[in-house]
């Protein structure tokens, strides 16, 4: 189960049809599948146009849906765990609010010259980080927030290339 929308297509025929109000988003990377739901947003009054308000509601939303759906989701990620491979990890949103349940945090091995090493120390010693491993999680979130529209165009960029490659000579 690699492809694109193979998750996709199972978590449309698997998933409970009322959980969510459309079909959810599947965000993947060698080691693991994050599933992000949409679920309907609470009716508030009228007159409740108050930002706070939404919020917990939201919350409120979030914490009924995780705690009541819980055992279906373990049960849900499992099958899609040995189907796929790799981890499963769940997330939901209600409006503006978005919130994720489990995901993976995984170990990632690099060799990093002194420069390097001095910017991650520093950031630990300023308090921003309290391990050079938190330090560098903090820098890939920041590059990851100042690049988005270049990192999308990349990834679009490598779709494109994988689909060329499997129109090759040796497909």
């Amino acid at each position: 189960m690699t492809t694109k929308t193979t998750a996709e297509a199972w978590l449309a025929g698997r998933l409970p049809a009322d959980w969510f109000t459309g079909p959810v988003e599947v965000t993947r990377d060698r080691d693991e599948l994050v599933i992000v739901g949409t679920l309907a947003e609470p009716a508030l009054e009228t007159d409740a146009d108050d930002t706070t308000a939404r919020e917990i509601a939201a919350r409120g939303r979030i914490t009924s849906f995780r705690e009541d759906t819980r055992e279906r989701r373990i049960e849900i990620a499992r099958e899609l765990e040995h189907l796929s491979g790799r981890k499963v990890s769940w997330g939901v949103r209600v409006g503006e609010t978005e919130a994720m349940f489990t995901h993976l945090a995984a170990p990632v091995m690099t060799r990093l010259r002194q420069p390097e090493r001095r910017v991650l120390d520093t950031l630990v010693e300023a308090g921003v980080a309290k391990s050079r491993s938190e330090a560098l999680a903090w820098c890939v979130r920041l590059v990851g927030e100042k690049s988005d529209s270049w990192l999308a165009e990349l990834r679009t960029a490598m779709e494109h290339v994988d689909e060329v490659r499997k129109k090759g000579p040796g497909a």
